[in-house]
């Protein structure tokens, strides 16, 4: 294959958002890593995403589905958004992954997804808060998730998707799956807490 044609195979934009994403959501984590122990240091200090008693994000790191596993979450956030970052740089240098990784990598996402829909759960129905770097990772995670699920196939070539299959049809409408995601979080966020008197309330 020659340069030009291994260029045009790479998913460019795919790779690209993979890398933004994962960045943003490892900042996220960063972020509440740092102020969590810095309220370890010092039980008087105020965290920075400390807006108001609705939002803030105190109560969600000192709580019990803050430490689902027995440490902070931010420690699995931290980690975790490291493989979207290496898979996104991976794929802009050209290289190519089997069948196998791919089902891996999603099965990672979809047990993040599905992580950050029952902390989000938690959130709005238990804690009584919405935090906002949390909220932060909860953005580029479901993303994330549903870019992914259908795409790449086992390469990328050019017959990861075959023109007209159902994997392709399911991809281009990824987005819709997106915004129902975030309208779904938001509606029972405001069912629940009313966050929208809240802001205009600031």
């Amino acid at each position: 294959m020659s340069d030009a044609s291994a260029t045009t195979s790479r998913p460019l934009a795919f790779a690209i958002f993979t890398v933004v994403a994962g960045v943003v959501g490892w900042f996220a984590s960063f972020e509440l890593l740092t102020e969590y122990v810095k309220t370890l240091q010092d039980p008087s200090y105020v965290p920075n995403c400390a807006v108001s008693v609705l939002v803030t994000c105190g109560p969600n790191m000192g709580s019990w589905q803050g430490s689902l596993l027995g440490f902070s979450n931010t420690i699995i956030g931290v980690s975790a958004f490291m493989a979207p970052i290496i898979v996104g740089v991976a794929l802009l240098a050209g290289a190519r992954f089997p069948v196998w990784f791919w089902t891996v990598y999603r099965i990672g996402l979809g047990l993040g997804f599905i992580f950050i829909l029952w902390l989000a759960q938690q959130s709005i129905f238990v804690l009584g808060t919405l935090c906002p770097w949390c909220m932060v990772v909860w953005t580029v995670m479901i993303p994330l998730f549903w870019v992914s699920l259908w795409t790449p196939g086992k390469n990328w070539s050019a017959a990861t998707l075959k023109p007209g299959g159902v994997g392709e049809r399911l991809h281009s409408w990824a987005w819709v799956a997106i915004v129902i995601t975030y309208l779904l979080i938001a509606f029972l966020a405001q069912l629940q807490l009313d966050w929208i008197a809240e802001f205009s309330r600031a």
